[in-house]
């Protein structure tokens, strides 16, 4: 029997959190990111259309709507820590194109940015909106650790090996806190450049202690073994499919000694031979960045950017 399904736009209050998390945990697509405890942390107000089965309540398919409220109304944004949104598609959706959900959306916001997930293949912009594309970088973790160790860069190898011949080697740990390795981030160049502000510092404090709750996320820190300097350190989300690589820092000795290195050969060791998980790198457009993804055996996969504006072109300087 052919159940009714309609495409709805629901506001924050509207929707319902378990049918929200049932269907992102569904999606053929993995995007942690999605998940209403996330949003919840990173964002805290978002909209958005739902495919639902009127009987029943339970949501087929969704397009989240991260958003932020402006002098001029309200804004559809990226929110820090979330690299990928975008819609999430079930086995029962009807509704399988993303043009059909932006129609619902029509003209109800001043402006719009949203980066979609590597499983949105666009071939064109919808009416109105704008399509650029970005990229991550995967490494699938099937094959065993020799086989995916044998994929590094030859300087990678050397490097690793070489830190197994010295006296008292670098290790990778387990903390309990992410806070030395915040504050190791703030402490760096990067920070100033990566336009993090105190609120998204909190929001990541949130998250991880979220995560930490649900079992989903290890820290890990390479440390000088004589002084205990933090010389680099890691967030990783684990879910079921995918591994996030989703914070990290080093500091500019931590750099020299090939910490950072250390830190991701520890996460492919321990993950090396699952099949169906994939290790997300999360980026990077910076090139030398892409290079140092690249050289663990990672492919570089595309994704969508939509991006729309409707503000009066005196105002669309102020961001």
């Amino acid at each position: 029997m052919l159940r009714l399904v309609s495409l709805r736009y629901f506001r924050h209050a509207e929707l319902d959190f378990t049918a929200w998390d049932e269907c992102v945990q569904a999606a053929s697509a993995a995007v942690p990111y999605a998940y209403s405890w996330w949003l919840r942390e990173a964002c805290g107000r978002w909209d958005a259309v739902i495919e639902v089965e009127e009987a029943t309540g339970a949501y087929k398919s969704l397009l989240p709507l991260p958003l932020k409220r402006r002098p001029w109304g309200y804004e559809v944004f990226q929110p820090a820590f979330t690299q990928q949104l975008g819609l999430l598609l079930t086995g029962t959706s009807r509704f399988r194109y993303i043009i059909d959900y932006l129609k619902v959306i029509d003209k109800r916001f001043a402006r719009f940015y949203l980066q979609l997930h590597t499983g949105n293949e666009l071939v064109a912009a919808p009416p109105g909106f704008a399509l650029t594309e970005r990229r991550t970088f995967h490494l699938n973790l099937a094959a065993s650790y020799a086989t995916l160790a044998a994929g590094y860069a030859p300087d990678y190898r050397r490097r690793l090996r070489h830190n197994q011949q010295l006296p008292t080697p670098l290790q990778v740990t387990e903390a309990a806190s992410a806070k030395n390795l915040m504050q190791l981030f703030k402490n760096q160049e990067i920070a100033a450049a990566s336009g993090l502000k105190t609120k998204e510092y909190y929001c990541l404090e949130r998250l991880v202690a979220t995560l930490q709750t649900r079992k989903q996320v290890y820290i890990l820190e390479v440390r000088m073994p004589e002084s205990g300097e933090l010389l680099a350190g890691a967030l990783f989300v684990r879910q079921p499919s995918v591994v996030v690589y989703l914070f990290a820092a080093a500091s500019a000795a931590g750099k020299k000694a090939g910490a950072p290195l250390l830190l991701l050969d520890h996460v492919i060791q321990r993950h090396a031979g699952t099949p169906g998980l994939t290790l997300d790198f999360e980026g990077s457009m910076i090139p030398s960045i892409a290079r140092f993804f690249a050289n663990f055996g990672a492919a570089p996969v595309p994704y969508g950017v939509l991006t729309q504006t409707r503000q009066p072109w005196y105002l669309q300087w102020i961001r």
